[in-house]
């Protein structure tokens, strides 16, 4: 097994602590050690004196591979436009595994994206989590799924007004997510009631089906919400059912934060670097991530790629410092923080034993504009360097 040892780095552990001349050893594709001094027979050494060593960068929520870059309609996979319930949608089965977009951003250090449908539908579908690197799903696939793809606000109204069905109105979407909720429910008791009996089994439906894994708490619900009442509404229908729920957009949590705080959800914040393209933006502002982070909310910061480009996270992350964030929680926005939110934690997000080998090597702090990526490792192979 292949040992690759790298010595007096700076590393950014995301595990409580910062070693300032550390080493970190890779075995196969795990991280097998991390401290100072290492010595480690047969390993190939690689002196990284002066330069600095994170976690690879995670985006807790983007479409990337679910609309194929330059294509149009021909690549575009990631709505689903004809009817306003679709939990049964999975990303792995759009998902266009060799887009360009992902080499531009394992080339910014991001290693897992976070990726699925899109927001034109109440229940969108299944999100999943891939590694930036890898020729086809099945190489690329950390989990799936990871989450359940629900949306509030302008977008649904929008599209099923257009279609002149509903929803075209806020309590129409609640309405719709409440009561497919429910048919779930009455689906899942009517599973468990019959205790194996195939005569007393409910006619098999795919969507009531996909939403088992979400009543069971075994996946959160992911919530299309920028308005302060679109998060609130997700917050009281996923009380209402006691179902996990991610706050993703989040525009205008910062509004609402000490409620977020209180209530120990977590944020999923961005795209902040762009512009107020439609009615519910207009409170947007970079300052949020750490307007919440303060108040003691949990923040990933994300791109919503394509709308803002993958490889532009760590930017995110250092404008989001300048409007007022602490550098070391923009850096856990984009690294332990959403691995977490996730649920991938185990795996990746911080530099420790027994995690897969995903890790940036930089030549400066990771939050300096100035920046460069030196190299860029995915499950321990070297997939990236200047």
């Amino acid at each position: 097994m292949k040992k690759i040892l790298l010595k007096n780095a700076y590393l950014y552990t995301m595990a409580g602590t910062e070693i300032k001349n550390g080493d970190l050893l890779i075995k196969g594709d795990k991280i097998a050690a991390v401290g100072e001094e290492l010595q480690v027979d047969g390993a190939e050494t690689i002196d990284l004196s002066g330069q600095y060593v994170t976690p690879g960068f995670i985006d807790a929520h983007c479409h990337i591979g679910m609309f194929e870059d330059s294509l149009g309609f021909e690549g575009d996979d990631g709505n689903e436009m004809t009817d306003p319930v679709t939990p049964q949608l999975r990303a792995i089965d759009a998902l266009f595994p060799t887009d360009r977009t992902f080499d531009e951003a394992l080339a910014a250090g991001v290693t897992t994206a976070v990726t699925g449908p899109g927001s034109a539908n109440v229940i969108g579908g299944q999100f999943a989590a891939v590694k930036t690197y890898g020729r086809t799903i099945e190489e690329k696939l950390l989990r799936a799924p990871v989450a359940m793809k629900i949306a509030f606000g302008e977008n649904p109204k929008r599209v099923y007004n257009n279609q002149k069905k509903s929803p075209t109105t806020r309590m129409a979407t609640a309405a719709i997510l409440r009561e497919s909720l429910y048919k779930a429910k009455e689906y899942m008791e009517k599973k468990q009631a019959a205790a194996g009996d195939q005569g007393k089994m409910p006619a098999f439906d795919l969507k009531w089906e996909s939403l088992l894994p979400v009543l069971n708490n075994e996946i959160p619900l992911k919530a299309h919400a920028h308005r302060a009442d679109d998060i609130m509404t997700a917050i009281r229908i996923a009380e209402e059912f006691k179902l996990r729920i991610t706050l993703d957009h989040c525009t205008e949590g910062h509004l609402i934060a000490d409620l977020l705080a209180a209530r120990g959800y977590p944020a999923i914040v961005g795209p902040s670097f762009g512009d107020r393209s439609k009615v519910e933006l207009r409170n947007l502002t970079f300052e949020t991530p750490g307007i919440l982070s303060k108040a003691g909310v949990k923040v990933a910061i994300m791109t919503d790629a394509p709308v803002i480009p993958l490889q532009y996270l760590p930017l995110c992350a250092k404008l989001a410092v300048r409007n007022g964030m602490e550098p070391e929680e923009a850096l856990k926005a984009i690294t332990i923080n959403p691995a977490e939110i996730v649920g991938l934690s185990q795996r990746v997000g911080s530099l420790e034993v027994g995690k897969d080998a995903d890790l940036v090597v930089f030549d400066q702090n990771p939050l300096a504009f100035e920046t460069n990526i030196m190299i860029v490792f995915v499950n321990g192979q070297k997939v990236y360097r200047t």
